[in-house]
């Protein structure tokens, strides 16, 4: 496998027929290594591209366009992969490369065409897309085969970039390469046409990662590793509370420090131009500003809208905006034998990807080059046209390697610090890295929420009607306004996870807005993290309540549905529910996710010591339909395991008078390493096309948790983080 990190330079048309073009390769993308950065800068051997995702090299290397950010989920292992399935190459003569951002013919449909990576959306987006155009260049190839062979092309078939004939005669994919007419229209193909499971050759394989060597071994450059010539640093101050502009500043202390080049005054902020990173942060420091007193957040604290939330989320006659409304939920609860019902709510917490915010941009005339470790270059395009006023096809990004996003480098409101400076300063390349504190200060949090839960039940102790209520402020409502009002008030990253398998028809969800001027947005499973903590929660309590077995009564709401019936049996099986001989003090806790399409069963092993939860255990089993690389779904499992867990247990962002009382790690805890569990995973492919896997192993997490604390003390946890016990 080669890896070469660079955007191939592009067929002119999806028509073109590229023969020894010698085209440079321009852009530093996907964090070359010193040594491909070298090649990288040489004129690009020649070859015939097939269709935009794909380029066959004359040396037989097979260069692949993978679309999405690759930010440690694997994504630039599996889209690759797509294609080249479809295709029948040899994976050991296979070189990925970053793609040119062109939501045109790269966008992901499952993000309207934008090039976005994140929502677990990337592979249930591009499967068919990707694996079509494997397939549409594939019969390229074999026509083209015939055509030199003279034979029909039905007597030829594919295999390791080959095309074989029926009598033995062969053609490598670089040998047609070398003669071959690209085609006036390209072949039509379409689903019936693909393979099926049982004739795949690398969908299913436990291919090694191809941004793994280079990340191991330290080689990898992150967007904060960029440089160009000539480039100097900047750090932007902002408000101590968000929402706040400067009023006045004095930059005089400021620009009187050596290396300082410039203090561009921003809309919302100040930045500080150096020569080097460290300079303009401590020149940044010296800046005397004023900073306006209008932002809603400035009345804000956390304790105060936790209450407010609450008392909104049981307010049963605000009945907010209907966000599902299945059956008759209110006549079901009306009429039932026995009800149930909880209030639950969950803290706002901060990202703390390990990479700060930052980017590099250039400006050369009305032309903006930036260099970004995104998750969305098409929000960086608008980013980037809204603040600094550049047309849309006059700005090339570039998207680097991520050193974690988890939808915080969906947004890109550091791309607007370094266009505006660089715009103050054309023809100098700008790069803006944003400190610890202020990632954590101006980070768009998961939002705090308050949810009210009712679940009525009747004489047999079936659920027949259930209704759920959230409060909290909303993600589309500031971030895509134009969706948000068209969805009718419906903010579909905020409710994500109301949405159940089970088996009720009569069920209710109710969305409440508030605005409170503290930014929330993405985050790693944003809405499932904590509605399927109260759902799952209180399903275990209406259970309980109905003297049901937890896992008995679950597999009946499942009735329907056997593919979530088959990973609540599998993991009961792996933590031998029912039957396992623990230790004095410990109990099992069990939930189910049925988000993003793919199906996880999870139990924990818990204790309580000196009144915390403590994890000792977690298995895991997962259907996420056709598992691209199973170990790769069993790494982001046992990841979103740990992160879930250190915001199940630990993590909160606290404000007064809007103000974040935690700015740095000394007083955001995380998850230590004596805290993280032994983890087990099963991964259970099944014929189904594949759903998301970077965020599963998260929404079950808090609630098996939470119920297995009930199974030790009876108590019923309905806070994140988890109180003390």
């Amino acid at each position: 496998m080669k890896t070469m990190n660079t955007p191939l330079t592009p067929s002119v048309s999806r028509r073109s027929f590229i023969l020894g073009s010698g085209g440079l390769a321009l852009g530093l993308s996907f964090g070359l290594t010193q040594t491909e950065l070298a090649l990288a800068q040489a004129p690009a051997a020649g070859g015939f591209g097939p269709n935009s995702w794909i380029n066959i090299g004359l040396d037989g290397v097979v260069t692949l366009m993978s679309p999405a950010a690759e930010m440690g989920q694997g994504t630039m292992t599996a889209m690759p992969m797509l294609l080249a399935e479809e295709m029948d190459l040899d994976w050991s003569q296979v070189r990925v490369v970053q793609s040119p951002s062109d939501p045109k013919r790269f966008g992901n449909p499952r993000f309207g065409g934008g090039m976005t990576t994140g929502a677990s959306r990337t592979v249930q987006g591009y499967y068919e897309p990707l694996r079509l155009a494997g397939a549409q260049a594939r019969l390229v190839m074999v026509n083209a085969a015939a055509q030199a062979m003279g034979v029909p092309a039905a007597e030829l078939r594919t295999e390791a970039s080959r095309v074989i004939h029926s009598g033995g005669r062969a053609m490598t994919y670089a040998d047609i390469a070398k003669v071959a007419v690209a085609p006036a229209e390209l072949p039509k193909v379409d689903k019936s046409m693909l393979k099926p499971m049982a004739q795949f050759r690398l969908i299913g394989k436990d291919i090694p990662r191809v941004d793994v060597p280079a990340k191991s071994s330290g080689q990898a450059l992150y967007g904060i590793d960029q440089r160009l010539p000539g480039m100097l640093w900047a750090s932007v101050l902002r408000a101590p509370v968000q929402g706040e502009t400067p009023e006045s500043v004095d930059d005089s202390a400021a620009r009187a420090v050596a290396g300082v080049k410039n203090v561009v005054r921003l809309p919302y902020g100040v930045a500080v131009v150096a020569d080097s990173f460290y300079t303009a942060k401590m020149a940044r420091d010296k800046l005397k500003v004023v900073w306006s007193q209008k932002s809603k957040a400035r009345v804000q604290y956390t304790d105060q809208m936790r209450v407010e939330y609450t008392k909104r989320a049981e307010d049963l006659i605000d009945k907010g905006i209907p966000f599902i409304a299945h059956g008759d939920a209110a006549k079901q609860l009306a009429g039932a034998t026995r009800t149930f019902s909880a209030t639950y709510t969950s803290e706002m917490v901060s990202h703390i990807c390990l990479e700060p915010m930052n980017c590099t941009a250039r400006v050369d005339g009305d032309k903006i080059e930036v260099w970004a470790p995104a998750q969305s270059a098409s929000f960086v395009t608008g980013t980037v046209a809204g603040a600094a006023g550049f047309k849309p096809e006059n700005i090339k990004v570039n998207i680097t390697l991520l050193g974690g996003g988890f939808g915080r480098r969906v947004e890109a409101d550091y791309s607007a610090d370094a266009a505006l400076v660089a715009k103050a300063m054309p023809g100098t390349p700008i790069q803006v890295i944003w400190t610890r504190e202020d990632d954590m200060v101006h980070d768009k949090y998961r939002p705090m929420t308050g949810q009210h839960l009712v679940a009525g039940v009747d004489a047999q102790g079936k659920i027949v009607g259930l209704l759920h209520r959230v409060v909290s402020e909303g993600i589309y409502a500031r971030v895509v306004p134009p969706a948000f009002k068209a969805s009718g008030g419906k903010d579909a990253p905020v409710m994500e996870g109301t949405e159940i398998t089970y088996d009720i028809p009569d069920h209710s969800v109710q969305f409440m807005i508030e605005e409170r001027g503290i930014q929330a947005g993405f985050w790693r499973a944003v809405g499932p993290g904590y509605t399927k903590f109260a759902i799952e929660t209180l399903i275990d309590e209406v259970a309980r309540g109905v003297k049901a077995d937890p896992l008995a009564y679950r597999m009946d709401l499942l009735k329907k549905n056997p593919r979530g019936q088959a990973v609540l049996k599998a993991v009961a099986d792996m933590s031998q529910w029912g039957k396992a001989k623990l230790p004095k003090g410990h109990a099992l806790g069990l939930a189910f996710s049925d988000a993003w399409n793919t199906f996880c069963g999870m139990v924990v092993q818990v204790s309580i010591v000196n009144g915390r939860p403590k994890v000792h255990k977690v298995w895991s089993a997962v259907d996420c339909g056709h598992a691209l690389q199973p170990q790769n779904v069993q790494a982001q499992i046992e990841g979103s395991v740990i992160f879930g867990l250190s915001a199940a247990l630990h993590e909160h962002m606290d404000f007064r008078a809007g103000e974040p009382q935690q700015t740095n790690l000394n007083k955001y805890q995380v998850l230590r390493a004596h805290e993280a569990p032994e983890v087990f995973v099963k991964v259970m492919p099944t014929d189904n096309h594949p759903g998301g896997i970077g965020e599963v192993g998260l929404p079950p997490l808090a609630p098996a948790i939470a119920n297995a604390i009930a199974s030790i003390n009876g108590k019923r946890l309905r806070a994140l983080p988890l109180p003390m016990v």
